[in-house]
């Protein structure tokens, strides 16, 4: 049996082997309750929406800067995002703007790297999957998480020649690592390096 704690969201699997019994399994899984405490102590802490917040954009930070008098839909004022609008939706406003922020931007990254590689892209879209940053579906549909808009420039950018790419190679081999390389302006491994030690608070942004 195999216990992990999700450091995205804090959820905590139970693997077990087939034929085992589930009662048992999760008896031994409550006898882990100190280890299990232990691991979610060292996640991420939440950053929520609030007014006076400071959350990650685009390589920056931006104090959240609420009031009453201010105008419903966020606008970036210098190093504040500032929104007015009910203080109880507060929160949904600005993943609101963070989600039309990262489809915009990313469209037209998408669209540069496209023509780069002399590729046809059918179309682009924002969610908010936990276990990936982007996909290509072979139709050409590309799919990113909204979350890569929180992420540094040149991050945002490797990710989008990686999805890219696939729509000549459909595979993580030789050939595709060398067109990613090719179609990205820098170099791609501080990148997913960065991903790898820092991705997982960004899904903590807003929670």
């Amino acid at each position: 049996m195999r216990l992990a704690v999700d450091p995205r969201t804090g959820g905590v699997r139970l693997t077990l082997p087939r034929r085992a019994s589930l009662q048992k399994a999760l008896a031994w899984a409550e006898q882990q309750r100190a280890w299990i405490d232990a691991q979610q102590a060292k996640l991420p802490q939440g950053r929520p929406f609030v007014s006076g917040a400071r959350i990650p954009f685009a390589g920056t930070e931006l104090e959240i800067a609420w009031a009453p008098t201010h105008p419903r839909t966020p606008r970036v004022e210098g190093d504040k995002l500032v929104c007015g609008g009910p203080l109880e939706s507060l929160p949904a406003r600005i993943e609101r703007w963070l989600r039309a922020q990262a489809l915009a931007v990313l469209s037209a990254e998408t669209a540069e790297y496209a023509e780069r590689a002399n590729v046809e892209v059918a179309s682009v879209a924002v969610g908010d999957a936990k276990g990936r940053w982007g996909s290509c579906t072979s139709s050409g549909t590309i799919r990113y998480s909204w979350r890569l808009i929180l992420a540094p420039p040149e991050v945002r950018r490797a990710t989008v020649a990686h999805e890219v790419a696939h729509r000549i190679h459909m595979n993580h081999g030789p050939a595709f690592h060398r067109l990613v390389e090719t179609l990205y302006e820098g170099e791609v491994e501080p990148t997913r390096h960065w991903l790898r030690r820092h991705g997982a608070a960004l899904h903590w942004v807003g929670r």
